[in-house]
């Protein structure tokens, strides 16, 4: 025989044991709350300085592009003081021919035939404040190589028609003189550059040429010969590098370094300003 005796827990006993778990549960809880607020604490420091550095870091980008841009416009500036330099120190004409290395602004005269059936009228250009067209004649050399386009200058523009004897030119073969010199180009067109290709003159509105030799159907060189203002069969031609000379390009660059500089001393100011405040 077996005799199980019921062991009963004290009334004392019970007691402390429920009040060592409410301790441990007090204690979990406390340390958990102190956990949270540190931690919300410490995210609001970080978060804090983390905002605090976004002007600085914004700063510092447009310092880097202020002086690119300062950059750049030195690097159009030395461009125009060499194409300057390269059209005034031409002198006489050299005689061209097909596959010969062309600089720009260069001298040159070329013979052929000029295609009076296929020209096309450069439009929307403007020159003293009137619209007007190039005039772009192609001339071919030899059949057996690309045309040489002959911008012939521009004229005025006094209705929608251009006349067939305002684009005469004359029979058989010529010498041309003129400048290796290229298209006319814009920051932004719309729309195709030969509107109604097949009807000739064709009009074009800022072509490239590609575009021209594939209205054309044959090759064109790669550079286009700027008429000189004493040839025959011409319009008014006033030849000169882009208007804007370096000095201004140069001015443009001042102007972009010295907000850099402006900006960074600001940026430099404001950071030991801060340092000493906290």
């Amino acid at each position: 025989m077996i005799l199980v005796f019921d062991e009963k827990e004290q009334p004392g006993e019970q007691g402390e044991y429920y009040s060592r778990k409410q301790n441990q549960y007090n204690d979990l809880h406390g340390f958990l709350q102190a956990s949270t607020t540190s931690n919300y604490i410490l995210n609001s420091a970080t978060k804090k300085k983390i905002l605090g550095w976004i002007p600085y870091v914004i700063g510092a980008i447009l310092v880097l592009q202020f002086g690119a841009l300062g950059v750049w416009q030195i690097d159009r500036g030395l461009d125009k003081r060499a194409q300057k330099q390269a059209f005034d120190s031409q002198a006489g004409f050299a005689a061209w021919s097909d596959g010969m290395a062309v600089r720009s602004f260069q001298m040159l005269k070329a013979t052929g035939q000029l295609d009076g059936e296929h020209q096309f009228l450069l439009e929307n250009i403007i020159i003293n404040s009137r619209y007007g067209y190039y005039v772009l004649t192609p001339l071919t050399v030899s059949s057996d190589e690309p045309v040489l386009l002959i911008n012939r200058g521009w004229f005025e523009r006094s209705g929608k028609e251009v006349s067939a004897d305002s684009l005469a030119l004359p029979d058989g073969r010529v010498t041309l003189r003129g400048r290796a010199g290229s298209l006319p180009k814009a920051g932004y067109r719309m729309g195709d550059a030969i509107a109604s290709p097949g009807d000739w003159p064709q009009r074009a509105v800022y072509p490239t040429l590609e575009e021209l030799a594939t209205a054309l159907g044959k090759d064109v060189q790669p550079f286009v010969l700027l008429l000189d203002p004493d040839e025959e069969h011409g319009f008014f031609r006033h030849w000169v590098p882009e208007e804007m000379g370096p000095a201004r390009h140069y001015a443009y660059a001042l102007q972009w370094f010295a907000m850099g500089v402006v900006l960074a001393g600001l940026l430099i100011w404001n950071f030991r300003k801060r340092g000493l405040e906290s």
